[in-house]
């Protein structure tokens, strides 16, 4: 039986692992569940998993989640060292669903105990992508990748010789605004961006997806996942979701992994791997689809591409800058205190001045460096929208 747990359980990503996991629960022992304000569903599915323990990441919530879980077997706790702590207890598999830089330190504690992490938190590899791939080859644990687009490059490449690849191509839907014209984006609301045409996600990745920050992660994630050069990496806006990702070799072949946008396919394939078993997933009829769409994303569109590469180019602790002025810009927009095409302009003008700073030039990267550069980055972000709405 094989023990696992699941790092933000409430959220899209978590409940799709859980689904999973309830059809055949007397193959897994679940050790831990951990989830934000959604306490009642928390504590359902621990109860039902019969995990070891739940954590709940806000510590004001503890004694909901107690009294939610009275009569049963499973421990409370909450806070951010209470993560951790789970994160250290054994397990073979983790799934890493925490959304934003508060996934990075559970990773890292469950890849020291020789895990194997099936990562669905982009922010890992973007901040500290460096930290994450050393780490689990000194601790001997596996980085199995959960996002659609890289568990479709992941599986293009099985059996093939990295040498031989010329481009990885990541494809986007475009988001909620992707027929918009420019001017009806920058008047777009918050409630707007939180419809996606084709996945079923949280607000905050629906957003990113709308404003393609969300692909400008994936691209710096290929990067650090699979050692590549920057040059190599190509986003393409492919309105059907069926496309996740292409992989382009020497000989001009081109691999396509195509299936339908169920993020049940890519968990199903880190929870199994190595085997491919049979999912509740669609099963696609090409001949009805009859056509699927591709074209090249307009980079006064979609500025967070440019802004990756940019970062991927500067090395270092860019990463982290970037997605932590992203997460404020973020904010500001949901607030109604940044206009949707200026949470690009926040983060470029916040990676502009920290560019000389001395913590994107720090020689060894450490999980205390890439706090403090996220910190620095965030109080930077913070200033730049003051300024905008003085």
């Amino acid at each position: 039986m094989r023990k696992i747990s699941i790092f933000g359980a409430t959220g899209s990503i978590g409940q799709n692992t859980i689904d999973l996991i309830t059809r055949d629960m007397d193959s897994y022992d679940v050790v831990a569940l951990t989830g934000g304000q959604n306490i009642a569903q928390l504590a359902k599915d621990a109860r039902q998993l019969r995990a070891d323990v739940a954590v709940t990441a806000d510590p004001i919530r503890l004694q909901e989640l107690r009294d939610a879980l009275t009569g049963s077997d499973v421990e409370a706790a909450a806070g951010a060292e209470a993560i951790a702590e789970a994160a250290a207890r054994p397990a073979d598999w983790v799934m890493s669903a925490i959304v934003g830089a508060a996934g990075l330190r559970p990773g890292l504690v469950a890849l020291e105990q020789g895990a194997t992490l099936a990562l669905a938190n982009k922010e890992s590899l973007v901040t500290a992508g460096a930290l994450i791939m050393g780490t689990a080859a000194r601790s001997k644990g596996h980085i199995l990748p959960v996002d659609s687009e890289h568990s479709a490059v992941f599986q293009g490449l099985v059996g093939e010789d990295m040498d031989a690849v010329e481009r990885i191509i990541i494809t986007a839907s475009g988001g909620a605004f992707r027929d918009w014209s420019l001017e009806d984006m920058a008047k777009a609301t918050p409630e707007q961006a939180s419809s996606h045409p084709n996945w079923n996600m949280g607000q905050r990745i629906t957003i990113d997806s709308a404003s393609m920050f969300n692909k400008a992660l994936e691209v710096i994630e290929t990067k650090e996942f699979f050692q590549c050069p920057h040059e190599m990496i190509e986003v393409l806006v492919h309105p059907e979701s069926m496309v996740h990702a292409l992989v382009g070799f020497s000989d001009g072949a081109l691999m396509a992994h195509v299936g339908p946008p169920d993020m049940r396919h890519a968990i199903g394939y880190a929870l199994h791997h190595p085997e491919r078993r049979k999912l509740p997933v669609e099963r696609l009829d090409l001949a009805k689809i009859g056509t699927l769409n591709f074209r090249t994303p307009d980079l006064k569109r979609y500025p967070a591409l440019r802004l990756a590469h940019d970062v991927l180019q500067a090395g270092g602790h860019a990463g982290a800058v970037f997605n932590a002025a992203k997460e404020i810009a973020l904010d500001g927009f949901i607030d109604h205190r940044v206009g949707f095409l200026q949470m690009a302009e926040v983060v470029e003008e916040v990676l502009d001045r920290l560019s000389g700073s001395q913590c994107l030039k720090i020689d060894e990267m450490t999980l205390d460096t890439v706090t403090e550069t996220d910190h620095l980055a965030r109080k930077t972000a913070r200033e730049v929208i003051a300024e905008l709405n003085r």
